[in-house]
């Protein structure tokens, strides 16, 4: 099979990848595959060109962004395919369910974890994409474990389950990290993950209080917030009104 049919198969498979072809320049048509799990097939006839290729693809295989990139006189296409991205709720509480119909109605995979098997149920979450009981590490691992695409909203309130799942997602490649909690909540929080070795770097990544001001009030104003501080971190945007943002209102790829 061809890159080309390799590179269809994987979006029809609803996998992640990237395909680089060479569209203008020296060398023009040749192609290089590239998998989330950094697996290359084909080459664009040069090893310098090659390397730049996959590091252009890695970055907007996460991004899920496809564009023209250039290397000297020669421009390449990055085609990007990838599955929708997965949202992660830790703690089976009532804003989880609303998160789950925020997450769906923006295009997001919402899964329910918490070991309380009681409050785990299919039937509390019916929207979810699985709902599992289990501790952080089993239940991580059984909705597919933990990716740069993955966000994790951290929501139970109970400190010995929201500290186990912190541990985890803080150590974890995932691209947005929030816990709920007041202010006060949160720094006996850090006090206690500190001392538990977590790291100031890694405990930077933590947005906690979660979610955006917008004044919510009910779980479904709440989830809201929350679901637009993920999508706004995702493209590197700080939640601002556009009447008050300076420049373009979307990139131009």
């Amino acid at each position: 099979m061809s890159l080309q049919g390799r590179f269809a198969a994987l979006a029809r498979e609803g996998g992640r990848g990237a395909l680089v072809t060479v569209v203008e320049g020296e060398g023009i048509g040749g192609r290089l595959l590239l998998g989330a799990d950094g697996t290359q097939e084909g080459t664009l006839g040069d090893p310098e060109l090659d390397a730049f290729a996959v590091a252009a693809a890695e970055e907007r295989m996460w991004a899920e962004r496809s564009e023209l990139v250039e290397s000297g006189e020669r421009r390449l296409f990055v085609d990007v395919t990838a599955p929708p991205p997965r949202l992660i709720m830790f703690g089976a509480v009532d804003l989880a369910a609303a998160l789950c119909t925020v997450a769906r109605a923006v295009g997001w995979r919402p899964y329910v974890c918490d070991p309380r098997s009681r409050f785990a149920t299919r039937e509390r979450f019916p929207t979810a994409e699985d709902v599992v009981a289990g501790w952080p590490d089993e239940a991580f691992a059984r909705v597919g474990g933990i990716d740069r695409a993955t966000a994790i909203c951290v929501l139970t309130h109970d400190p010995k389950l929201d500290d186990a799942a912190l541990t985890v997602a803080l150590r974890s490649p995932a691209g947005y990290i929030g816990a709920m909690g007041s202010r006060r909540a949160q720094e006996k929080r850090r006090e206690r993950l500190l001392a538990q070795g977590i790291t100031d770097d890694e405990l930077a990544r933590l947005a906690a209080p979660i979610g955006l001001d917008l004044g919510a009030l009910s779980p479904q104003e709440t989830a809201l917030s929350v679901i637009a501080e993920i999508v706004a971190l995702r493209h590197g945007r700080t939640g601002g009104r556009l009447i008050d943002a300076r420049g373009r209102i979307h990139e131009v790829g």
